[in-house]
């Protein structure tokens, strides 16, 4: 039994931007048991899962899965992949499953196990449980789910823990491709599955799963070398200007977390109170004390899922006038209004980003008062068609240039536009699943499969 484990993670989301080569390369170096990554966010939003399409081009990743690949057979250790195609869905990994095919035909590899597994949910089954009165619990204040909710839901996944990943392993997957997973169960499993602590292991895939976040000076898309041993996590940075410090790492322990100490993943919670950190050498930094606490009972498993509003354009206006700028929310309201006028206040959604002022915050803008010398005005509307989407968006945008306010003289108008049309977007979603369900055996949503791929030597 190995002492000591190396991970390499060149990328915190495979395929959103390339991953940087360079330090890839210094990292391979390093040779490592495993080269892992997340492909997967809720950062982009709901329309990829409801959509089922990737949020970045094809070709991008396939660049980073190239990068992977054929390093990872070249060293022989496994390659492991979670949250394929940004979601996680059946499609997204059946993408992966064919560009790996692809790649292994390229590169003339000779012959692997390649596994995956799926994570796709069906409304029928959860309207099965609700059906014999089981809760599906709410997350974050949600209350539980409803059957309108599920109505309104095109495509929900489950969130996978360690266990698929593990199966496939003790299967003798060589490259796995994981469809919707917890970020640090794609690191967790490999370092459980050869017996290393869940304490450590839990928080291996914590530290690793942003890859170069964890280091400073910041730099994203850079690779980064975890290392785990019996008593110890030690995470490395690859890029040369690059430092993972005990500042750089424990604060990244706390990054995208409501509460900075815990991470939840079907089966257990990871609790960070009490880990201990220290600068290991210039470049690595050395943890502690992480503890992991199963769960009682069931294992609950999160689910996500995304539901379509309608179908969606977007208006783009500048305002430089210094009293159109104070005066910005009754300029608004006229607009608006004018949209009421032809098509009532249901039945439709337009919205109005004013960055400016609390274009990014929304209501959650601490600074009332406008201070800018010019404003820039998205227009969203959303409607059951896009005829009807286009026209409300148009008339809601150029409504800002016609809007009759007191004191104004002048017939010149007080908004520019980028455009004179309104440009066609990506249909509107909203997220309708932020739930966990609780399951009879930890791989009850994650089907695995196992084939070969490569040449016959």
């Amino acid at each position: 039994m190995k002492e000591e484990l190396k991970f390499l993670c060149p990328n915190g989301h495979l395929g959103f931007a390339p991953t940087k080569e360079e330090s890839y390369y210094l990292g391979v170096q390093e040779k490592p048991d495993f080269i892992l990554c997340d492909s997967g966010s809720d950062d982009i939003g709901p329309g990829p899962l409801g959509a089922d399409v990737c949020a970045s081009p094809r070709e991008w990743q396939t660049h980073d899965l190239e990068l992977m690949l054929v390093e990872a057979r070249r060293l022989g250790v496994p390659m492991i992949i979670g949250s394929a195609g940004d979601t996680g869905t059946n499609s997204r990994v059946d993408m992966y499953v064919e560009i790996i095919t692809e790649l292994a035909r390229k590169h003339n590899l000779p012959k692997f196990k390649l596994g995956y597994f799926y994570s796709e949910v069906n409304r029928a089954y959860l309207r099965a449980k609700m059906d014999q009165d089981e809760r599906i619990e709410g997350l974050d204040g949600r209350p539980d789910l409803t059957y309108e909710e599920l109505a309104k839901t095109d495509r929900i996944v489950a969130v996978a823990g360690v266990h698929p990943f593990m199966k496939l392993l003790e299967m003798g997957a060589d490259v796995i491709i994981g469809g919707r997973s917890s970020d640090c169960a794609i690191f967790a499993a490999p370092a459980m599955f050869h017996g290393f602590s869940a304490d450590l292991s839990y928080y291996l895939g914590k530290v690793l799963e942003c890859a170069s976040f964890n280091a400073e000076p910041y730099g994203g898309k850079e690779s980064v070398l975890g290392t785990i041993t019996r008593e110890e996590v030690r995470v490395k940075a690859m890029h040369p200007a690059q430092r993972c410090t005990v500042a750089s790492v424990s604060g990244h322990a706390m990054y995208e977390r409501s509460n900075p100490f815990f991470e939840y993943v079907a089966g257990g919670v990871l609790d960070m109170t009490h880990c201990h950190y220290e600068q290991y050498d210039e470049k690595t930094c050395k943890i502690t004390g992480p503890e992991f606490h199963p769960i009682e009972g069931k294992t609950k498993v999160k689910l996500e899922g995304s539901g379509k509003i309608g179908e969606r354009y977007i208006g783009i206006a500048g305002i430089r006038d210094p009293y159109t700028i104070k005066n910005i929310e009754q300029v608004i309201g006229w607009a608006r209004k004018q949209v009421e006028e032809k098509y009532g206040t249901n039945g439709y959604e337009l919205h109005y980003r004013i960055f400016g002022k609390n274009g990014v915050m929304g209501d959650l803008e601490p600074v009332k008062e406008i201070k800018s010398h010019e404003l820039g005005i998205i227009v969203q509307g959303v409607a059951p068609t896009k005829e009807m989407a286009e026209e409300i968006t148009m008339i809601g945008t150029r409504q800002l240039f016609y809007a009759r306010l007191p004191e104004v003289k002048g017939t010149a108008g007080g908004a520019a536009f980028m455009l004179d049309e309104v440009l066609p977007a990506s249909p509107g979603y909203m997220w309708t699943l932020n739930h966990v369900v609780a399951v009879d055996d930890p791989l009850e949503l994650f089907p695995v499969r196992l084939i070969e791929v490569g040449k016959e030597e």
